[in-house]
């Protein structure tokens, strides 16, 4: 009898990896991006609900993002929501459209931006470490109960090692081009 790795441990290594891209999505670069609002929770009738069911949102130019309110009762909540949230933004209204014009970047925000984005890559590294650990208590588990040989115990431990050590060098490369994005030209 032979004792094997779970997929769900592999499987919640790349989410880690996944949360941070969308994380990492919601760092504001020079450039607009939907991805910075669409987090964003909207009180519309009575119910909290995420702003792309209640908006099309879309960036008509490098610099503005535009959200398209489909009900005009709940262009205020959606104003108000953008201009409380902590993104630093100021929407203004235009009719059916909300606005939001993103200021040029300064080097104090983007160092700030880039501390940050070291931060969600360490959550990453942790909750990955995290993944490994419990793994490797299973594996310890196994070799005490004699699910697996002493030798099988051995090959398992550097198999999800090798795992874990690529799964950090892939939040260090995403963390590496956030970072360019990030840094001025």
């Amino acid at each position: 009898m032979t004792f094997e790795l779970s997929k769900d441990l592999e499987k919640r290594m790349a989410g880690a990896i996944e949360n941070l891209r969308r994380d990492f999505a919601g760092l504001r670069t020079d450039r607009a991006n939907t991805a910075l609002i669409e987090s964003i929770m909207v009180d519309a009738y009575g119910v909290s609900t995420p702003i792309t069911q209640v908006a099309t949102l879309t960036t008509p130019d490098a610099r503005t993002i535009a959200v398209q309110v489909w009900d005009s009762k709940n262009v205020q909540a959606v104003e108000k929501v953008i201009r409380e949230s902590s993104l630093g933004l100021n929407p203004m209204i235009d009719g059916g459209i909300v606005r939001i014009r993103l200021p040029e970047m300064n080097e104090e925000r983007r160092k700030e931006l880039i501390k940050v984005a070291g931060k969600h890559a360490e959550d990453a590294r942790v909750a990955i470490r995290n993944v490994r650990r419990e793994g490797m208590d299973s594996v310890k588990k196994a070799e005490k109960k004699s699910e697996c040989s002493k030798d099988e115990a051995h090959k398992l431990s550097d198999t999800l090692q090798k795992k874990t050590d690529n799964y950090i060098k892939d939040v260090d490369k995403i963390l590496e081009q956030r970072t360019k994005e990030l840094t001025p030209r």
